[in-house]
């Protein structure tokens, strides 16, 4: 008797155990559909004012802002919800200095004391002898960066008379050989991608160093030239479709077809 009675008891406890697993698939299963969902969601393309999110879990960032308990788009863009903030990249859009910028800038000018350089703002930059690195004989500035040299910098300091950059910092120095190339800087974000997974695709599967200026200035520099341009096309694709759905997989597999027909 008594061992039927613990009988009974086992499957009943084994019964209650696979009951509990199976909701526990089924939470997990709902969980990993609502994660893809949201996944999906962060590409959207959406419009100013269009409410991009509801309530407290998100803060807004770039592009958009908080109207009581909704999150407003302020511009046309992809939306990203990335941790608790919620942004929207623009789909286009001219250049905007901001201090602490990293930019690519073609040396226009040569003065007394420093040099006039393009950096795709409405007026040439400065760099000053003072904000470079190492010796400089002033009496020939022409020695340390000539005309159409280029160079990759900071922006120091914008002020109503222009903006100020700086090469005192790590990685900043003249380009020597390799190609540039013009986007529209509202694509660098996407050219960059996320923790810099998509310029390091591009970098690993052509072999080429890549430098994204934030003013949408691109240098390129591979072994040759057909790796150049290879990592050309490679960004020109994700200038013409930033908002497909998984694009860096996307960039990885028209890259390795490009080098196998080779």
């Amino acid at each position: 008797m008594e061992k039927e009675i613990k009988k009974k008891t086992k499957l009943k406890k084994e019964e209650k155990k696979t009951e509990k697993e199976e909701k526990k698939e089924e939470i997990k299963k709902g969980t990993e559909e609502k994660e893809i969902k949201i996944e999906r969601k962060k590409r959207e393309i959406v419009v100013p004012g269009e409410v991009v999110a509801t309530g407290t879990e998100f803060l807004p960032s770039e592009g958009t802002t908080r109207d009581g308990k909704d999150i407003l788009a302020t511009r046309f863009g992809l939306l990203e919800k990335a941790a608790k903030l919620v942004k929207v990249i623009p789909l286009s859009g001219v250049f905007i200095p901001r201090i602490g910028n990293t930019v690519i800038g073609q040396i226009n000018d040569i003065s007394f004391n420093g040099w006039m350089i393009g950096i795709r703002a409405p007026k040439d930059a400065f760099l000053s002898v003072a904000d470079c690195a190492g010796y400089i004989n002033k009496k020939d500035l022409s020695e340390h960066y000539g005309i159409k040299d280029m160079i990759i910098t900071k922006i120091k300091s914008i002020k109503s008379r222009g903006i100020d950059l700086t090469m005192k910092e790590r990685g900043l120095r003249k380009l020597e050989g390799g190609m540039t190339i013009e986007i529209n800087p509202t694509r660098v974000p996407r050219i960059i991608g996320r923790a810099g997974s998509m310029v390091n695709t591009i970098k690993t599967e052509t072999g080429c160093s890549i430098v994204v200026g934030q003013n949408g200035i691109i240098w390129i520099k591979g072994k040759n030239v057909e790796d150049e341009l290879l990592a050309k096309k490679a960004i020109d694709l994700i200038v013409e479709k930033p908002f497909i759905e998984g694009l860096t997989d996307k960039v990885k597999e028209f890259l390795q077809k490009q080098k196998s027909k080779k």
